[in-house]
């Protein structure tokens, strides 16, 4: 499943990050891990404290590699307003879900301080990035005056995750794809882009 060259704690990271998205904190038995990381028993305590540890460093994972992934679309070229379309039309599994959004669902995350830091981390990085873009726009004349980027920030926010609900609820990326539609015709340029 792995390759060859990847480190067993690598392993156990990227397996544990994978179950965290399928299962779920409490579904995510380091017995689980073991298996899918192909790894022997205690090479899970040789690399990590534990399980909330290995938790935690998959967590971290995460959450970097939906962040970098944002700031890559959100700082490419283009408008704003291009910028901000780029990244609600930017190829996902609408299906499978939000690895992120997944884990603000979970009791056990959510109730810890510590997993879910990185979590509020990285969801507040891409908002204020998006905050900042709207403001670039509407100094640009591009969009309306009267735009809070903050909010528009948290409705793009909730339009993502929101869209990945509606989507998997129906089984058709067709309600993701609508919600992006909606919210980008609310966001529609004072003038041509």
């Amino acid at each position: 499943m792995y390759s060859e060259a990847m480190s067993t704690s690598e392993r156990l990271i990227e397996s544990t990050r994978e179950l965290l998205w399928e299962r779920g904190y409490v579904g995510t038995s380091p017995k689980a891990i073991l298996e899918r990381a192909e790894a022997g028993q205690g090479s899970m305590y040789h690399h990590f404290k534990g399980k909330p540890d290995l938790a935690l460093a998959a967590i971290r994972r995460t959450a970097e590699e939906l962040l970098a992934t944002a700031e890559g679309v959100l700082d490419g070229p283009g408008t704003p307003y291009e910028r901000i379309e780029a990244y609600l039309r930017r190829e996902r599994d609408v299906l499978r879900g939000c690895p992120i959004g997944r884990l603000t669902m979970d009791p056990d995350i959510i109730a810890s301080d510590e997993l879910r830091a990185p979590v509020d981390e990285a969801l507040d990085r891409i908002r204020e990035r998006v905050a900042g873009i709207v403001e670039e726009g509407k100094e640009q004349g591009l969009f309306a005056p009267s735009l809070d980027g903050e909010e528009i920030a948290s409705t793009v926010l909730a339009t993502v995750q929101g869209g990945y609900v509606l989507a998997r609820a129906s089984g058709s990326p067709a309600a993701f794809d609508a919600g992006v539609r909606g919210l980008l015709s609310l966001l529609t340029p004072a003038r041509p882009v």
